[in-house]
């Protein structure tokens, strides 16, 4: 088994060598300069590599690219042995990074939120309190409650 530290360097390398490829080397349409390569983990024996990207564009780019990428798997698993240079090549798996909609919804929720927050303060800007700036009684004032009735 291998240590952590050479299966992050060869997911580096295979990080590097896939965008530089997909940037130079593939002529296939659908992989054209929208495909980012954001991350990419290695398994602990080095067999299995997981490739994950960006695509910029619609759905259908999307599905476009991602079918690109399955057809240049083979190239592109060879160059990685090429650069490499170790026993076995990993297995390349290719997984659209969800990052771009997680942080789509975090901001539709933040924009939600401060929307909220403005209808409180707005609503609130005019309002009176309803039992006077302190509605808490004190001990003295239960004191002299307490005179006045004659106890």
């Amino acid at each position: 088994m291998a240590d952590n530290a050479r299966a992050k360097r060869l997911a580096d390398l295979i990080r590097e060598v896939i965008a530089q490829k997909l940037q130079r080397g593939i002529k296939d349409p659908r992989l054209g300069s929208h495909v980012t390569i954001t991350d990419t983990r290695v398994t602990g024996d080095l067999r299995e590599a997981t490739v994950f990207y960006t695509v910029y564009g619609d759905d259908e780019d999307r599905a476009s690219a991602a079918a690109g990428l399955e057809s240049a798997k083979g190239i592109l698993r060879s160059e990685v042995g090429r650069a490499a240079g170790i026993k076995f090549t990993p297995t390349l798996t290719f997984v659209a990074d969800a990052l771009p909609e997680n942080a789509r919804t975090i901001e539709d929720l933040l924009d939600r939120a401060r929307a909220s927050d403005a209808a409180v303060r707005e609503a609130s800007s005019g309002a009176a309190y309803a039992g006077g700036a302190d509605p808490y009684r004190k001990p003295d004032e239960d004191e002299d409650d307490k005179d006045a009735a004659g106890e």
